[in-house]
């Protein structure tokens, strides 16, 4: 297993659409140990093949509550068979902008079908902060980012930021 940088905002592979994997392989698998490893680095509780720079369908999350038993999940060529009508608004960060968190409006309980590390085909309904975080990195499968979801002008402070961020961190 090994680290993989997180791209930050407003990289331009993070406003691209991924790819569908085709079939299991050893090389996905190691891309989901990889992204597991960089995600419990961060820290964070989700993170989307697109934020390390692939462009594959490919997720990785562990919502389990702190001093839980871990729940890791690789989520490849995911999509969602149901959202519920009832909403839930809810505190968001991403590690593609770090240090930024705000309120997202998302469905609170959705279905999800994927394709598991085993090649077996699964579908199960999530709630709560699962929910959120799935909807979160289908989001950046597709291009979108949570600061999506904000004003016009909130959105250009944000970017702003991240343009800064940037430029300090390449400077060391």
């Amino acid at each position: 297993m090994s680290l993989r940088e997180i791209l930050i905002i407003p990289d331009p592979l993070l406003r691209r659409t991924a790819q569908p994997v085709p079939e299991i392989t050893d090389s996905i698998r190691k891309l989901g140990e990889d992204m597991l490893e960089t995600m419990y680095d961060a820290p964070g509780i989700g993170l989307a093949a697109t934020q390390i720079g692939v462009m594959k369908r490919v997720f990785v999350m562990d919502c389990a509550p702190e001093g839980e038993e871990p729940a890791p999940m690789v989520i490849v060529n995911p999509e969602l068979t149901w959202v519920s009508e009832e909403t839930e608004t809810s505190e968001e960060g991403c590690l593609s902008i770090p240090e930024v968190y705000e309120e997202v409006t998302r469905p609170e309980r959705v279905r999800m079908r994927w394709l598991g590390l085993d090649g077996e085909t699964h579908e199960q309904e999530f709630g709560a902060r699962w929910a959120v975080c799935i909807q979160h990195e289908m989001d950046h499968l597709d291009g979108k980012l949570f600061i999506d979801y904000l004003g016009p002008v909130k959105r250009r402070m944000i970017t702003s930021k991240m343009k800064k961020l940037k430029k300090e961190r390449s400077r060391v």
